[in-house]
Parts: structure tokens; C-alpha cells; sequence
């Protein structure tokens, strides 16, 4: 501990910036590190789809630890899962309390779980846009990712061009 009586404001300047940035840096593990350690995630798909484990790659890439699951029936876990039939695409998962539909990329999964809108229960693309994780082919469409909650009401969580 620094005597007052013979600190000067240089001292004292330069203790305050290294104490803020301590605190700084132990208030930010302890808000994101939870965020970025391995997430689970359970995704089911059609056993012959492509684009399905593509995406797979793509979240594994981004810290996710996946369980995948081949289904025949993704209409009827659509249905039980409250996806609505607007926003489908070939694939759906569930992280937490979180359905995901088709090519979500990563970080807009861990933004939703980290911080959820309110009354959400989902994120969808909708369709297969090019360049969407999963559907990298050369071009990129805008798309967006939409937030859906248990009555259908949808609203647009982010936009990627």
C-alpha cells in the first residue's frame, strides 16, 4: 500500500489504471467465458443431407460441442419443437432452451443464449441462402435470422450480407 503522504499524481494515476484494468479484466471472464467454453448442442437432420454437416463443421469450428442425430420425421419434430412452417429449412437444433432452424450462424446462437429476447424461443433461416454457414458456394445473398417465439410472432434478431 502506497503512503499518501509521498505518492506523487503520476503514481497515483498509474495505479488507478492498472487496478481498472484488473477489474476490467476479471468482470469480463467472468461474463464471457462462460459464453465461449464448449456448448451443447443437439441437431437433428436428414441422414443424406450435405449442407446439414457443413453446418455441423461450422458450429464445432465455433466451440460448440455437437451431438447430431439422422431423423426421417423432421416435420413432426418441427411441429413438437414449435417451429412455424414459414421459417423451415433441412435442419433443427436445441441448445438449452433454444430451437435453432437451418443455417444459424454460431455467434448469432451464442448472442441468443447469452442474450435472449424476450418471450423468444427460437432463431431460424429460413430456406438455404447461399453463403449461410453451411451453404458456401462461391456467392453470398443477404439473409436474415429470425427470432421466433411460442405463438409464431417472429421478429428479425440479425441481418448478414
Amino acid at each position: 500500500m502506497m503512503n499518501p503522504e509521498t505518492v506523487n499524481r503520476r503514481e497515483w494515476l498509474r495505479t488507478m489504471i492498472v487496478a481498472g484494468i484488473a477489474a476490467t479484466t476479471i468482470a469480463a471472464r467472468r461474463t464471457v467465458l462462460p459464453v465461449l467454453a464448449d456448448t451443447a448442442i443437439t441437431v437433428y437432420k436428414d441422414p443424406n443431407c450435405g449442407c446439414c454437416k457443413k453446418w455441423i463443421t461450422h458450429l464445432e469450428a465455433n466451440g460448440f460441442k455437437v451431438s447430431a442425430h439422422d431423423r426421417s420425421d423432421m416435420n413432426a419434430l418441427k411441429d413438437s419443437l414449435g417451429v412455424p412452417s414459414a421459417l423451415r429449412s433441412c435442419h433443427t437444433a436445441v441448445v438449452g432452451k433454444v430451437v435453432v432452424e437451418g443455417h444459424v450462424p454460431a455467434g448469432d446462437i451464442r448472442n441468443a443464449i447469452a442474450r435472449p429476447p424476450k418471450g423468444m424461443i427460437g432463431l431460424a433461416v429460413p430456406g438455404m441462402p447461399a453463403g449461410s454457414p453451411g451453404m458456401e458456394m462461391g456467392r453470398k445473398d443477404r439473409y436474415d435470422v429470425i427470432a421466433f417465439d411460442a405463438a409464431g410472432a417472429t421478429k428479425v434478431f440479425a441481418t448478414h450480407s
